[in-house]
């Protein structure tokens, strides 16, 4: 087992899952109360990563990053490292990867809250932020843990978007799917089936407590 990949991803995937949630909250609420010009496009670049190829967006993001770039120069400037290859390039490019694992699921849910319960609120006197606090967050919590879990988890797994962008850099950019691969590649079968079940173990008790959680919570609510 390699320990070091497995860390590795897993703050990759609380960096990416915590960022998510904020970036998901504001793009979420905007999508599901507003109509504006556009909306229809921010709603398929939200969905783009579930369609696109996972090499052809690492390729692409690669050319982003790169040290020629707008983004990737001002990131060299500030930090004196270059964006790709490195651990911060994996979380930019996991936030946008996993952008509608995020997003697609607090979307429903922030839609599935009447409109007539925040203009209730707001008659009562609640400001924008409390009607949030006390009677949107609570409906869309079932909505916010499935983005969060299913961000975690998904990010977990990710192979070909951060092989693009991180490479393979032992203990900076090799996580806990590249060593899989490895191993693989060596023909260490037993290495690469210890990882891979722990893997498999892993996701299937993530996405169950997503299902316990959310069952509880409408029990709760009922």
């Amino acid at each position: 087992m390699d320990w070091t990949a497995f860390k590795l991803s897993l703050w990759l995937s609380i960096w990416t899952t915590v960022i998510l949630l904020i970036i998901g909250l504001l793009v979420s609420r905007a999508l599901a109360w507003r109509d504006f010009t556009g909306k229809s496009l921010i709603e398929a670049v939200v969905a783009l990563p579930l369609v696109l190829p996972p090499t052809v967006l690492g390729y692409y993001l690669l050319t982003i990053f790169g040290r020629n770039t707008w983004l990737g120069k001002t990131f060299e400037d500030l930090t004196g490292q270059t964006l790709v290859f490195s651990f911060a390039g994996l979380i930019l490019a996991s936030v946008i990867y996993s952008l509608p694992f995020a997003i697609q699921p607090m979307l429903r849910a922030f839609e599935s809250i009447p409109n007539s319960l925040r203009e209730a609120a707001w008659c009562s006197g609640l400001s924008h932020w409390s009607t949030f606090r006390h009677v949107e967050f609570p409906l869309a919590r079932p909505g916010i843990l499935s983005a969060a879990v299913l961000t975690f988890a998904h990010t977990m797994g990710e192979f070909g978007v951060v092989l693009m962008v991180g490479g393979n850099i032992p203990g900076e950019t090799r996580t806990i799917s590249i060593a899989i691969f490895d191993r693989t590649e060596a023909f260490d079968m037993h290495a690469a089936n210890t990882m891979a079940l722990a893997l498999l173990v892993f996701a299937f008790v993530t996405v169950s407590m997503v299902y316990f959680l959310n069952r509880h919570q409408r029990r709760t609510v009922m």
